[in-house]
């Protein structure tokens, strides 16, 4: 594989599903179907409707966690492979390509998906590895009500959700009013990524996978997100996703910046405060730094089929997720779920902080063989920043370095 993966999938496009997709039958009656993917509803709802091909012969299992990407890998190198199918998202499709335990799905699209439509195709050097099911993005998440106790606006800048935050907590209306996924690991380095893009950065070097983020953007994207932390939980480096959300529906927090496909859970009164649920409100992605560029990326979520596997396995692998993303699944339930890549989506109130983020130009993920070993090496190396341990420019100096040692291994760097 090449050292710049080249993608056909136009992240402008991600709402032109086609027309052509129709609701199918399966079309498998044996075989082993069992997937891994994140733990969230409109992945559960993908899951349950794959299911529904099982039958005698043919057996459907899933595995929904959030340790999805720790699992992934390890269930696919397998001979066979326990895993058929991984859920993946823009980043993550990245080390199954790299370990090479996925298929080229050409010949089944080919044999069982021609009424796929192409922009959901997910083409990498000249192959398509995976099918697209669901846009996805970070973006603002806020309390209507706390806003409108300070008289403040949803803050379209970081350097906005700061000042409300202090201020919110200085009239003692909420003692720590900002969250985060900021848990040491995948969540830390996600949000450095946001901020960093945000700030106007670049990764690397123009062509080449040589670092390039220990600079006056990087070093501004830690400050303000050290800023943030002081007006977040004290244990904030133990707060992924799902625990920033358990403290949004506590009413702890008033603003975050928080995934769209989570929302929904957020604003639906079954299992929420009454009161949190309906002033939860979405909000366009947020600028920092006097920048344009929001602060924040743009993702899509898909499926794979494992390389692993005997042929009559990844048939009915195919055909089972297809039929997990088709039409059918589109629901007054379902449509608030996500930002489907599906015929007959609509967009519902929930899913407009992802489409204000496609509308104001958001960058996709950077969809490098390499930018994993870097993703990996921000989230193991902010965090002493945070904590005051370190200061700006030796904590990225530091993590370049740890970049480099593992880029170097992998054939990357010389």
């Amino acid at each position: 594989m090449s050292k710049t993966m080249k993608t056909a999938l136009s992240l402008a496009a991600l709402l032109a599903a086609g027309a052509a997709q129709a609701q199918v039958n399966c079309g498998a009656t044996s075989g082993r179907v069992n997937i891994v993917g994140n733990e969230f509803p409109a992945i559960r709802t993908v899951a349950a409707n794959a299911a529904k091909c099982q039958t005698g012969n043919l057996t459907v299992k899933s595995n929904l966690t959030a340790n999805h990407q720790r699992i992934n890998l390890p269930g696919m190198q397998g001979n066979p492979a326990e895993y058929t199918s991984a859920i993946i998202a823009t980043s993550s499709i990245v080390a199954l390509i790299n370990e090479n335990v996925i298929r080229p799905l050409d010949a089944l699209v080919a044999a069982h998906g021609q009424d796929i439509p192409r922009n959901q195709l997910i083409t990498i050097d000249g192959k398509v590895m995976a099918v697209a099911f669901m846009a996805n993005s970070q973006h603002l998440v806020f309390r209507k009500d706390i806003l409108a106790q300070v008289g403040a606006e949803p803050p379209k800048t970081y350097e906005d959700m700061i000042r409300i935050g202090r201020l919110i907590r200085e009239r003692g209306i909420l003692k720590n009013p900002i969250g985060g996924a900021y848990k040491a690991g995948w969540s830390l380095a996600q949000e450095f990524v946001n901020m960093y893009t945000g700030h106007g950065g670049e990764f690397f070097k123009p062509g080449s996978a040589e670092v390039a983020i220990n600079n006056p953007r990087g070093i501004a994207a830690l400050n303000t997100m050290k800023a943030l932390t002081e007006l977040m939980h004290p244990d904030f480096l133990t707060h992924d996703n799902n625990e920033t959300s358990a403290e949004w529906k506590s009413g702890n927090v008033a603003m975050m910046n928080m995934w769209g496909s989570r929302t929904g859970v957020l604003m639906a009164r079954e299992g929420n405060d009454p009161k949190v649920a309906e002033n939860t409100a979405v909000g366009a992605p947020m600028t920092v730094g006097g920048g344009a560029t929001p602060a924040t990326t743009l993702w899509w979520d898909g499926w794979t089929v494992a390389r692993n596997i005997p042929d009559e396995d990844a048939r009915a692998t195919f055909l089972a997720m297809k039929n997990g993303i088709s039409p059918a699944i589109l629901n007054d339930e379902t449509m608030g779920q996500a930002v489907w890549m599906i015929a007959g989506y609509k967009p519902a109130p929930v899913n407009q902080g992802v489409m204000q983020t496609m509308a104001m130009g958001a960058r996709p993920y950077p969809m490098l063989p390499y930018m994993g070993l870097l993703h990996t090496a921000l989230g193991d190396g902010i965090a002493p920043f945070l904590q005051g341990r370190k200061d700006a420019a030796t904590t990225l100096a530091d993590i370049e370095k740890a970049y480099n040692t593992a880029a170097k291994e992998k054939g990357f760097l010389k």
